[in-house]
């Protein structure tokens, strides 16, 4: 009980941190339905996501296309992107641009040189591609560090 105060202070902040905002531009609720992992690797060419992106063990899907340039979508990580986050990726890529890729945007504005496609893709191609994205990744586990017990 002498901690309460304590926890409950830690609860808040934590909760904070974690994006736990519930105001009129939260992400909370929000939803969409399963995709098609074929419907989205179609939507992939169809949208020439091919001219900049790679994806592991297809190679077939950058046959004939003169790339732009090579950001792998695919590969082990020990972090999946969330069904969130790929949507923004997609919606607002100048959201989050990784520092992995430094030549995906333009120094001078920090845009992402991602093309613009929210007047383009369909609500549902979008579901679908984001489907065939996430099946592109496979989660690694990874070593945690070991501590030695201390003992006083």
């Amino acid at each position: 009980m002498k901690n309460t105060p304590l926890l409950i202070g830690f609860l808040v902040l934590i909760c904070s941190l974690s994006a736990c905002d519930t105001g009129s531009k939260s992400a909370l609720g929000f939803s969409l339905p399963d995709g098609d992992v074929t419907k989205g690797q179609k939507n992939f060419v169809k949208l020439k996501c091919n001219d900049c992106h790679s994806v592991a063990g297809l190679d077939e899907l950058r046959e004939g296309v003169e790339p732009i340039m090579t950001v792998p979508l695919d590969g082990k990580t020990t972090h999946i992107a969330t069904y969130g986050q790929l949507v923004t990726s997609i919606i607002n890529p100048s959201h989050r641009i990784s520092r992995k890729y430094p030549l995906t945007s333009d120094p001078g504005s920090g845009e992402s040189l991602m093309r613009n496609y929210n007047d383009i893709l369909t609500v549902t191609e979008m579901i679908d591609l984001v489907a065939f994205l996430q099946a592109q990744y496979q989660l690694e586990e990874y070593d945690h560090t070991r501590y030695p017990s201390m003992t006083y």
